[in-house]
């Protein structure tokens, strides 16, 4: 059973009625910085049918809202603090999910968060989504060539997002696009920091092709 001191067990919003499992895809979605769980799980009603969905609020208040990790600077995670939620995460959702395929799908802070889990266990995740975030460089995790040999990622991004440094959001494209080994599509379209509906659109398709 999560028994995890750190923080308290999750707070999950659900998208319609749960299933009881029984090795049906769950996908779970993380919200941005100073957001919540009630936010992001509104995206679910327009991802496709054929899985269970929900969302985490992370567990460090912050600002009205609720963040993943302390910073050292936007994008840029405190090694410790990602540790710490990861491990908390990690924790509740082995007890939670057990051998279901788990697709992560991050937003801003939350795709830090999501490509954290994927770099410290890839193995264990069926696939991510990483949306207008970086992945957390410099954080204590590997980003060795080919340590996502294999992994679905999603990768989408907005030309004009002045949110996330311009720098790490190259990074992330070309790390995961050449040089992770996972299986990739990635997608860069005009807007700022926030999920256009061609980034959906997209979005859309490549999850309905991996919990079809």
């Amino acid at each position: 059973m999560f028994n995890q001191s750190t923080f308290s067990a999750p707070v999950i919003a659900h998208y319609g009625t749960p299933s009881d499992g029984a090795g049906r895809p769950l996908v779970v979605l993380f919200h941005g910085r100073g957001s919540n769980e009630r936010d992001i799980i509104a995206l679910a009603g327009y991802l496709p049918e054929g899985a269970d969905y929900l969302a985490v609020r992370a567990p460090i208040a912050e600002g009205g809202g609720y963040a993943w990790f302390a910073n050292r600077g936007i994008g840029r995670p405190r090694a410790e603090s990602l540790r710490e939620t990861m491990d908390w995460f990690a924790a509740w959702l082995d007890d939670y999910a057990q051998d279901r395929p788990v697709h992560l799908i991050g937003f801003s802070g939350g795709a830090a968060f999501a490509g954290g889990l994927i770099l410290d266990r890839p193995q264990r995740y069926a696939g991510a989504a990483i949306l207008y975030g970086t992945m957390p460089f410099d954080a204590g995790l590997p980003v060795d060539l080919d340590h996502l040999a294999g992994l679905p990622v999603f990768v989408g991004q907005g030309l004009d997002d002045v949110v996330i440094p311009r720098e790490l959001l190259d990074r992330t494209w070309h790390y995961l696009t050449d040089g992770s080994g996972a299986m990739v599509r990635a997608v860069r379209m005009p807007g700022g920091h926030g999920i256009s509906m061609p980034v959906l659109q997209e979005l859309q398709g490549w999850l309905a092709g991996r919990i079809s």
